[in-house]
């Protein structure tokens, strides 16, 4: 139950993991898998399957709850798990009550894609879906709908424990933080370039898509933050921006496609993103190679120095 929900979980570490296809385009279950088990084995344990950088828009409502089962089985039972919703409000209410029924934590509200938004649609189609599935809720902003107001309005609900904030006006932010009171979550959903900013205005997390790469460096990013270690946090961040800085070019074009491509540098065949995600060059596919081998030198260190002293996170 909601209610129960203990919403300091969420002050960690979101992993939006890459969505593994097989040479016939299907979803590779046995890769997903694997990726799932290394993933929570590095430390991760909130896990945002078929979302956006999972091409959550390029998804069946089957593939979702698929992704979304797998995770949940190749996870701890500590795990957190929320499964997107969005498009017409027949696919949310779909998605939403099959993931659940699949071992989903809760859900999580993806952006609108609909033209001739407003703020009363947008409620509606909130309430239509926290009210018939109740279970613990995210809320991904990446537009002006919704609104701060509308948001704050929504933490009234019991089922509502979070916003994933992606509209990178850091005053807004804080004002909005400021507002609530510490009802709900309010959690940086802009990954590591914007991550130390937003947590200091009052986020208590932060998405990534790094964390498929370097789950060791984001994990130590997080924690020195918190720990109010700003320089090793910097530091760390520094380490990891190639990766978002590659991602972010051409209106962040290049999100999942370079992702992916790091995934075969390392060995793990993910498949070419489907349409219309981009498909990489033969120079930029080296310039990817290129700029992730110090990161995963990096990474490589720091997971053995983990092991080594016995702190690898459980």
């Amino acid at each position: 139950m909601p209610s129960s929900f203990d919403r300091t979980r969420l002050r960690t570490v979101h992993l939006v993991p890459l969505t593994a296809y097989d040479a016939d385009g299907r979803i590779d279950c046995d890769v997903q898998a694997a990726h799932t088990e290394r993933m929570y084995a590095a430390g991760l344990r909130v896990f945002l399957p078929a979302a956006g950088t999972s091409e959550f828009h390029s998804l069946s409502a089957d593939e979702i709850v698929e992704l979304v089962r797998i995770t949940r089985e190749a996870s701890g039972s500590d795990a957190l798990v929320f499964a997107p919703v969005g498009l017409q409000i027949g696919h949310a209410l779909d998605v939403a009550e099959r993931s659940l029924e699949a071992g989903a934590t809760g859900i999580m509200f993806m952006p609108f894609a609909h033209p001739y938004l407003s703020e009363p649609g947008a409620r509606d189609y909130y309430r239509s879906v926290i009210d018939r599935v109740q279970a613990p809720t995210l809320i991904y902003k990446k537009a002006a709908i919704p609104s701060n107001r509308l948001l704050l309005e929504l933490a009234d609900d019991p089922h509502v424990v979070g916003v994933k904030y992606a509209e990178n006006l850091l005053h807004d932010f804080r004002q909005v933080v400021l507002a609530d009171g510490g009802r709900i979550e309010w959690l940086c959903g802009s990954a590591e370039r914007f991550a130390p900013y937003y947590m200091l205005a009052g986020s208590g997390g932060y998405t990534t898509g790094a964390g498929n790469i370097c789950p060791h460096l984001t994990l130590a990013m997080h924690a020195a933050f918190i720990a109010a270690e700003y320089d090793e946090g910097m530091r760390l961040q520094e380490l990891i921006l190639p990766i978002e800085d590659y991602r972010a070019r051409e209106a962040d074009s290049f999100n999942i496609s370079m992702l992916k491509h790091a995934m075969t540098v390392l060995g793990h065949n993910f498949g070419q993103p489907r349409p219309p995600q981009r498909r990489l060059s033969a120079a930029e596919q080296r310039e990817i190679e290129a700029l992730i081998e110090p990161i995963l030198a990096a990474e490589q260190e720091m997971a053995g120095e983990l092991a080594g002293v016995g702190l690898a996170r459980q």
